[in-house]
């Protein structure tokens, strides 16, 4: 089965094209610099011949609200149009748990954009709805951080490591499309503060954490349950401690 990877080389992307590979398939990263540009359309036909699948686990590289939501429109319209021409069976797009309870973000709005192109598209789908990857929790502090504080709201999250998203996303590559969503995380639940602290902790980042109520999460307020994962979720198995400790 010949599958395509857009942003295949990326972080998410390479590990799906590795894995797949290793189990048989045609696995292609497609991306910017292997030629293939889903904003302008450049290589997409090409890339997409005699493709069964297409997994977009692309980024935006820019998170302005405007450009954001520029990628995420152009980016989708442009990939399921050519998939349509080109035959292609299944679209498999990586999105975030809560992306619709998260929409005071522009990052998350254009995220439901590029989600809801796709369930009007009448392209058979998955949808990987995955929470916050262990490998981000300084990326998250860095957006939130005053001078050496970083201000965080009140919550619970339940991350997972990027090598189990990859695994969930290769999983729903070579599956049924099953025209909704399906949602993964890790095994544990903490505190947005205690993900963050123990993060940094690992790298000795000296900044100091707090819970602050007027903080939020990429420019949305947050409730308790907002980043957690329905019951129907698939659970990986990779613990936080276990990860942090291979950091070191």
């Amino acid at each position: 089965m010949k599958v395509v990877v857009i942003g295949g080389t990326g972080l998410i992307g390479s590990k799906v094209v590795a894995r797949l590979g290793e189990h048989g398939h045609e696995a292609v990263a497609a991306a910017p610099n292997t030629g293939v540009n889903t904003l302008t359309g450049e290589g997409l036909a090409d890339v997409l011949k005699g493709a069964s699948v297409v997994v977009d686990v692309s980024n935006s590289p820019s998170f302005d609200d405007e450009a954001v939501m520029e990628f995420f429109r152009t980016s989708t319209t442009n990939l399921l149009k050519a998939e349509a021409e080109a035959g292609v069976r299944h679209h498999v797009a990586l999105s975030v748990v809560g992306t619709d309870r998260l929409q005071g973000s522009g990052y998350f709005r254009a995220k439901q954009a590029q989600e809801d192109l796709i369930t009007a598209s009448g392209m058979p789908y998955t949808i990987v709805h995955a929470t916050q990857f262990f490998e981000f929790a300084k990326g998250l502090a860095d957006g939130v951080t005053e001078g050496n504080t970083v201000r965080l709201p009140a919550g619970r999250i339940q991350p997972i490591v990027s090598d189990d998203v990859a695994a969930a996303v290769g999983r729903a590559s070579v599956g049924t499309p099953v025209d909704g969503v399906v949602e993964v995380a890790g095994p544990e639940a903490f505190e947005l503060e205690e993900f963050i602290r123990r993060g940094l902790a690992t790298k000795n980042d000296p900044r100091e954490i707090v819970t602050d109520p007027n903080a939020t999460y990429w420019g949305a307020r947050l409730q308790e349950t907002t980043l957690l994962p329905g019951p129907d979720a698939h659970i990986a198995e990779t613990k936080f401690g276990d990860w942090l400790a291979q950091q070191k």
